[in-house]
């Protein structure tokens, strides 16, 4: 079975996959590490020398080529994977469940405000225009993110909640 996690920046996707892979004694991992490791790059140095365009081509065939592995494990998106290069059609399928973590705008930007340098499509949000900003984002890619098998609001729950949650929806 491959479980995946989706949904914005900041919703606890990776946290999350190391949760839920311990528990479920499953390989985890984390799409844009693998990317990492693969182009031997950050994400933001690929954004910032190679672009966008780029990124999301690379990003489509790391994600494929694991959607087509035998391999059972927990994986966690970045958050605009199933909104490029036709993604979301892997996120449903035999042996495959897709897991939206729906936080709300207020939440992401509380987690999302800390940690602006770091990520490469807020880089230039002041403050203010942040929370606009997550708002439109979330608007364009709902679509997208409600592809996936199931959804679960996390504001105000701990990731052993947020896990046992999950747990009860492969049961």
């Amino acid at each position: 079975m491959k479980i995946i996690l989706l949904g914005y920046m900041g919703s606890g996707k990776s946290t999350i996959a190391a949760f839920l892979s311990e528990k479920l004694q499953l390989p985890c991992f984390d799409l844009d590490q693998h990317i990492q490791e693969k182009e031997r790059m950050t994400i933001s140095s690929l954004f910032k020398t190679k672009g966008e365009i780029y990124f999301r081509k690379i990003e489509h065939q790391v994600f494929k080529e694991m959607m087509h592995s035998t391999e059972s494990f927990v994986l966690s998106l970045g958050g605009g994977t199933p909104c490029y290069a036709n993604n979301h059609l892997y996120l449903n399928g035999d042996g495959i469940v897709s897991i939206y973590l729906k936080a709300s705008i207020d939440q992401l930007y509380l987690r999302l405000k800390a940690e602006k340098i770091t990520r490469p499509l807020l880089g230039n949000q002041s403050d203010e225009g942040l929370k606009d900003f997550i708002a439109q984002h979330l608007f364009e890619r709902s679509y997208f993110y409600n592809q996936a098998t199931y959804a679960i609001q996390t504001d105000l729950k701990s990731p052993q909640e947020i896990v046992s949650e999950i747990e009860n929806l492969l049961i």
